[in-house]
């Protein structure tokens, strides 16, 4: 049965929010009760975090293989191994078992959103309505916010694992009905040779910038006396300002070229981050979640944009800062117990992302 573009674009949206929104970033809101009550360290958690990049890593090489079945099979499959991944991190009290959880959280996570745009964006593009993508790529931000909120209402972290389950599988059956069957019967990605070295590194840097602020952004208001009442809204606000970024930051892109927007929004997300432990205070934090919402979306999208679909490095290298990032930031953590050296570095990460951004463009 054929849907509407716009049908279709929602439904992009709820896998996306599903798949991205709750299934990889929900992890952060639901992090500092979890750590308290099981009396984990920054470093255990930042390793369940960095288990969760390895997943994504090895799912989206994965993808690049020819697979059988339909795209849309693979689709559901990653959004019901999603679903119960996410209930049986509520049954479990294991570090052992968490990384498995979040290993294969990761994985599917990347069939999801690869899978998922492949569907959508495709099926766009033929009608004529490719500026609904920026619909499907809201779903990241519609995701974060919807189970942030969700977590902000329960007190019990188990609680709060079994009802972002919930959460997945309502948003996936709404998929099945939005998204018809795929006219493909197997998928073989196109990956095309590297990217510029310099490119390549500052997606890199990109990675590992943002994923220290994007998992220990809760946390570190949850151990501020004076910051403590932000934590049910904090994550929220990363979720309001990812919505629309994608289109913000494509609206820039066509008007000063994708590797100059690219390098404004790493020189945005850095300052962002930076000011929230130089100067912590409500409006800094607020501040900081906002724009580290509004920036790694675009940059996610404006780093793939500049690939000109050469993705295999560019892939291999946001998923190595991603899974670097967290461990770097627990050690620090627990080395100065304090998040403000940890998230200084993500910051220089991000401008030093933002001046190899500058020369790629100079080169090209």
């Amino acid at each position: 049965m054929n849907k509407s573009p716009l049908t279709l674009a929602i439904g992009g949206l709820l896998a996306m929010a599903a798949g991205i929104g709750v299934g990889r970033f929900v992890y952060t809101p639901i992090l500092p009760p979890m750590v308290e009550a099981l009396h984990l360290s920054k470093s255990e958690a930042g390793l369940i975090a960095s288990a969760n990049f390895v997943g994504y890593l090895a799912g989206a090489l994965v993808t690049t293989l020819p697979l059988p079945g339909s795209r849309r099979s693979w689709l559901f499959g990653a959004l019901a191994v999603n679903a119960i991944g996410l209930a049986a991190m509520g049954l479990s009290s294991s570090l052992a078992l968490f990384l498995l959880l979040r290993l294969i959280a990761g994985f599917v996570s990347a069939f999801a959103l690869i899978f998922a745009s492949a569907l959508v964006l495709e099926r766009l593009a033929l009608a004529g309505r490719s500026g609904l993508s920026a619909v499907h790529f809201a779903g990241v931000g519609s995701g974060i916010v919807a189970s942030a909120a969700l977590v902000a209402t329960l007190h019990d972290w188990r609680a709060m694992w079994f009802a972002s389950a919930a959460l997945a599988v309502v948003a996936g059956l709404a998929v099945a009905v939005m998204i018809p069957a795929d006219q493909q019967a197997s998928r073989r990605a196109k990956v095309l040779g590297n990217a510029p070295w310099p490119l390549i590194t500052a997606y890199g840097l990109f990675g590992f910038g943002y994923i220290i602020t994007a998992t220990f952004i809760v946390a570190q208001v949850r151990g501020s006396r004076e910051l403590a009442s932000l934590e049910p809204y904090i994550w929220v606000l990363v979720g309001l300002g990812a919505a629309p970024s994608v289109a913000m930051w494509g609206s820039i892109a066509r008007r000063w070229g994708i590797l100059q927007g690219f390098a404004l929004a790493a020189v945005v997300e850095a300052l962002g981050i930076a000011a929230s432990v130089l100067w912590e205070s409500p409006a800094t934090v607020i501040a900081a979640a906002v724009l580290l919402g509004a920036t790694f979306m675009g940059l996610t999208a404006l780093g793939l944009m500049a690939a000109a679909g050469r993705i295999a490095m560019m892939t291999a290298a946001f998923g190595v800062g991603q899974i670097i990032g967290p461990l770097v930031a627990g050690y620090l953590f627990d080395l100065t117990g304090s998040l403000a050296l940890p998230t200084l570095a993500a910051a220089a990460a991000l401008l030093v992302a933002c001046v190899l951004a500058l020369f790629s463009a100079r080169r090209s």
